[in-house]
C-alpha cells in the first residue's frame, strides 16, 4: 500500500487510538484519584489537577518498553491493516464506555489488548498471536492485584509499628501530607504504563504502513501525544468509579491512603521498566483491598470485590469478542 494514499484512513486511526487514551484516562482516573479523595486530603477538583499533570510528566521517567510490547509482542507486527487496529480499538472503546456507565472498576489495559487479540484472530488464526508476550501479560493480570495487596498489607504493618507511639492527630496529620507524594508517585505509575499502551497501537499502525522505515520505534510526537490525552482524560475524571474505589471497597484514612497508593505506585514501576503491560486498576484495588484487610477482614466488602475480579477475567474475552464482530462486519459490508 502506498503509504501517501492511506494518510486520510491513518489519521483517522490515530485520532480514535487518542480518543481510548482519553478514555482510558477517564475510566482510570479513579486508580490515580480514590484514595486521596475518600481521605480528603485533597477535593475531586484539585484531585484529578494533581493526578493529570504526573500522568503527563511520566515519560520523563521511564523508557518505552510497554509501548514495544503492545506494538509488537501481543499479535504479529506484521499482520497489522488498518481494519485489525480499527478492530481492536472498537473492542476496547465499546467495553470501556460499557463499563464506565455502570461503574466498573474494569481493566481499560485488558480491554485493548483483548481488542489486538480478537482482531488478530479474525485476520489471519491463532498464527497471528505472539503467545510470549500476551501469556506474560495474562499472568500479570492475577500477579498484578497479588503484589499490590501484599505490598499495601506490609507497609501498613511497617508504619503502624513504626508510629505506635504516636496520637491518632499527629498520625493523620503526617499523613495527610505524605499522601500528596504517594498519589504523585501512583499518578507517574499510572501514566508511564497506560499511555505506552496507546503509544504502541499508534507505532505498530504507523510501522505497517511503512511510516518508521524497517525498524519498529515509537516517535517522539507519539510520546507526547499519548501523554497529553490520557492526562486530558483523567482531568474529566471518572467519578462513578471513583465512589466505588475510594469507598465502597473499604473505608480509609490517610495512612491506609499512603500505604495503598505506595504499594500500588511500586507495583506499577517495577512493571514499567520490565515492559509488562499491567492493569492500573487491578493495582489499586488489590492494594486498596490489602490495607483493609490489614485492619481486619470484615473491614472489605468481599462481595463488591468478588464482583471487581469477576469484571477483569471477563474484560479480555469480551473485548476480543466486540472486536472480532466489528472485523467481520466491516469486512464483510466493505
Amino acid at each position: 500500500m502506498d503509504a501517501t494514499l492511506a494518510f486520510p484512513l491513518l489519521a483517522g486511526l490515530i485520532a480514535i487510538a487518542l480518543f481510548f487514551d482519553f478514555l482510558n484516562g477517564l475510566h482510570d482516573a479513579a486508580n490515580s484519584i480514590a484514595t486521596i479523595v475518600s481521605t480528603r486530603v485533597l477535593r475531586p477538583q484539585y484531585a484529578v489537577m494533581w493526578a493529570a499533570f504526573f500522568n503527563f510528566i511520566a515519560f520523563l521517567f521511564f523508557g518505552l518498553h510497554v509501548a514495544e510490547t503492545l506494538g509488537k509482542g501481543i499479535i504479529d507486527p506484521g499482520i497489522v491493516t488498518p481494519l485489525v487496529i480499527f478492530s481492536a480499538l472498537m473492542g476496547a472503546i465499546v467495553w470501556n464506555i460499557v463499563t464506565w456507565l455502570f461503574g466498573i472498576p474494569s481493566s481499560s489495559s485488558h480491554a485493548l489488548i483483548g481488542g489486538l487479540v480478537g482482531a488478530g484472530l479474525a485476520s489471519t488464526g491463532f498464527n497471528s498471536i505472539v503467545w510470549t508476550g500476551l501469556l506474560k501479560t495474562v499472568g500479570a493480570i492475577f500477579m498484578s492485584p497479588a503484589i499490590g495487596f501484599f505490598l499495601a498489607l506490609i507497609l501498613v504493618l511497617i508504619v503502624s509499628w513504626l508510629f505506635v507511639r504516636q496520637t491518632p492527630f499527629a498520625v493523620d496529620r503526617t499523613f495527610r501530607v505524605m499522601q500528596f507524594l504517594s498519589a504523585s508517585l501512583y499518578s507517574l505509575g499510572h501514566g508511564g504504563n497506560d499511555a505506552q499502551k496507546t503509544m504502541g497501537i499508534i507505532a505498530v499502525l504507523l510501522f505497517s504502513q511503512g511510516y518508521l522505515g524497517s525498524e519498529f520505534y515509537v516517535p517522539f510526537w507519539v510520546v507526547i501525544t499519548c501523554q497529553a490525552a490520557i492526562a486530558l482524560g483523567t482531568l474529566f475524571g471518572g467519578w462513578r468509579i471513583v465512589h466505588t474505589m475510594g469507598s465502597k471497597i473499604t473505608r480509609l484514612n490517610p495512612m491506609q491512603g499512603f500505604c495503598a497508593e505506595t504499594g500500588g505506585a511500586i507495583t506499577l514501576f517495577a512493571a514499567t521498566w520490565l515492559g509488562i503491560p499491567v492493569s492500573t486498576t487491578h493495582t489499586i484495588t488489590g492494594a486498596i483491598i490489602g490495607v483493609g484487610a490489614a485492619r481486619r477482614v470484615s473491614a472489605v466488602r468481599w462481595g463488591l470485590a468478588g464482583n471487581i475480579v469477576i469484571a477483569w477475567f471477563i474484560t479480555m474475552p469480551a473485548a476480543a469478542a466486540i472486536s472480532a464482530f466489528a472485523y467481520f462486519t466491516i469486512d464483510l459490508l466493505f
